[in-house]
């Protein structure tokens, strides 16, 4: 009893009120999006992944982070196993062409999703045992390929959402390590001079559409551009107060499509309007500040490139998704870190919550 309670004395309960504040609003506007729908078993989904995934939360954060170390190759290679499943046998929307789905029954898991939790942790021990190298061109090439194998591996899945989760995860954590700036700089030069193929040959015309759509979302107004204007439409319609719970017309008449998922913010815009709409900005900027806070007091370097992956990952989830709901950012289909609803993505933010947690508990020696 005496070692359980030390360990519940250790957890830092700021960044465990955030998520649970955060989660349950998301199940609140999850059962406003849904009511048009009499989707009830939506909101009974995400409460199940919560539950889940607070218990999953606890669990992460009683290991130590530092013995992940002992099992950094299974973890990879088993990562990618996975996704070469999802890849043969997964299942998607036919409109994306996406198959980063697994279908048990009524049940659909994304395995990426928990694959990020992954490729934080084993990208994190490589490179606290290389970060003193981290600008020689062979450890960089290493831990490029460290990271290409499993990104490589989600774009086949068409997932590019996700694959750019994965590349500003990748940055960020090779930023905090000491990055020179002469690579970053090569990194943007390389960007521009790909562009133009990546443009022409690799994107699928669904992924050049979403671009050009983003550029002018009138281009087609009635199919791709039809989600952004119904967003920027309900976000603006909220005026500063909103309408009310559950009275945004956008909303309630289904003219918002993805509007439990994608486009949450939108429904918060609408019913909240701009207040409700930096609140939820606000606890998400908190989220990320604890995440780094807790980095940079880490005991050790893996704490700390543990704790920047996770900040980043729930950064880059945050700023894709809102700017992508008031038309500043094209549409990825990023969700919007606890608040939209999807079992495998509260069930991945929590155990990233949990490895934060793990590494803000020892950050000096406990004593069980």
């Amino acid at each position: 009893m005496k070692d359980l309670k030390d360990y519940f004395k250790q957890l830092d309960y700021v960044l465990i009120t955030i998520a649970v504040v955060l989660a349950l609003l998301g199940v609140l506007m999850i059962a406003s999006a849904v009511r048009s729908d009499e989707g009830s078993r939506q909101v009974l989904v995400q409460a199940l992944a919560i539950c889940l995934g607070l218990v999953g939360m606890l669990f992460v954060a009683a290991i130590d982070y530092e013995s992940y170390t002992d099992f950094a190759k299974f973890i990879y290679i088993g990562s990618v196993l996975i996704l070469l499943f999802v890849l043969l046998f997964g299942e998607g929307k036919d409109e994306t062409g996406a198959n980063s789905w697994i279908r048990l029954g009524s049940i659909g898991i994304q395995p990426s999703e928990l694959v990020k939790i992954a490729f934080c942790i084993t990208f994190s021990i490589h490179l606290s045992k290389q970060h003193e190298n981290v600008n020689s061109p062979k450890v960089l090439l290493q831990l490029f390929m460290h990271f290409a194998v499993l990104t490589g591996l989600v774009i086949l899945q068409n997932d590019t959402g996700t694959a750019l989760v994965f590349l500003f995860m990748f940055l960020c954590m090779l930023f905090a390590a000491g990055l020179s700036f002469k690579y970053i700089f090569a990194g943007i030069g390389a960007f521009v001079a790909f562009a133009p193929f990546a443009w022409f040959v690799l994107m699928r015309p669904y992924q050049r559409e979403r671009i050009l759509v983003f550029l002018n979302p009138e281009r087609d107004a009635m199919g791709a551009g039809y989600q952004v204007l119904q967003s920027k439409i309900a976000i603006g319609s909220g005026e500063f107060l909103g309408r009310g719970y559950m009275q945004g017309p956008q909303n309630q008449l289904a003219m918002l499509p993805e509007k439990e998922t994608d486009f949450i913010y939108g429904v918060f815009g609408e019913e909240f309007g701009f207040i409700g709409c930096i609140i939820v900005l606000v606890l998400l900027a908190l989220l990320i500040i604890r995440c780094i806070n807790i980095g940079l007091r880490a005991k050790n370097e893996l704490g700390c490139f543990m704790c920047i992956g996770i900040a980043s990952m729930f950064m880059f989830h945050t700023f894709e998704n809102i700017l992508m709901c008031i038309g500043l950012m094209p549409v990825t289909g990023i969700p919007l870190p606890f608040l939209s609803y999807g079992g495998s993505s509260a069930l991945t933010n929590f155990l990233a919550v949990g490895l934060v947690l793990s590494v803000w508990s020892r950050r000096r020696v406990l004593r069980f």
